[in-house]
């Protein structure tokens, strides 16, 4: 567990990352974050209206992100980060910023080599009637069950060379949890 730094909790929308991210980070003492907070208002009106996100609307955002996590693990914070990274292209901005290398080096000197961020990707699993009922149950959230087609569409899971464990949403809370923290050991 030494050896990483954070853990990446991914998903189409209504899989349960942010839950099961909270309740892992809690359980370990990591900080979380939950990528929604950080789009952008028009990624979110976008959204709202139904329309999907393209790579244009998504790269800034998940930099951003990338940013959050290489100023904490370069602090020694480690970090749960609950975050749709459907594609493996974001998950790599995610992990080594835009072009493998960070946008923003804030406060790094030029000699001072980035902290790398290691990672492991949680994939939460389920089938599109599954999450479907799920989104239809969620009140309140941007993301309107009408775009998890196009989630689905877009997704590419992880696969080798990306450390990474898949779930199923079939299973409950404190199964998904215990599966993560032994893959941690």
């Amino acid at each position: 567990m030494a050896t990483l730094s954070a853990v990446l909790v991914m998903g189409v929308s209504g899989s349960g990352k942010s839950t099961v991210g909270a309740l892992l980070a809690s359980e370990l003492g990591w900080k979380f974050y939950d990528a929604d907070d950080y789009h952008p208002e028009e990624n979110r009106m976008k959204m709202g209206k139904g329309i999907p996100l393209n790579d244009q609307d998504r790269i800034p955002w998940l930099c951003n992100l990338h940013d959050i996590l290489q100023r904490d693990v370069a602090s020694g914070q480690h970090v749960v980060l609950a975050c749709s990274a459907l594609k493996k292209v974001y998950r790599d901005i995610l992990i080594q910023g835009k072009d493998g290398a960070p946008l923003k080096c804030d406060k790094l000197g030029k000699e001072e080599k980035p902290a790398e961020v290691k990672l492991l990707v949680v994939h939460l699993t389920g089938s599109f009637e599954v999450i479907s009922g799920r989104l239809l149950k969620r009140k309140g959230h941007f993301m309107p069950p009408e775009l998890l087609q196009s989630q689905f569409n877009t997704l590419e899971p992880p696969s080798a060379p990306e450390n990474f464990i898949q779930i199923s949403v079939d299973k409950n809370l404190s199964e998904i949890i215990a599966i993560i923290m032994e893959a941690l050991k």
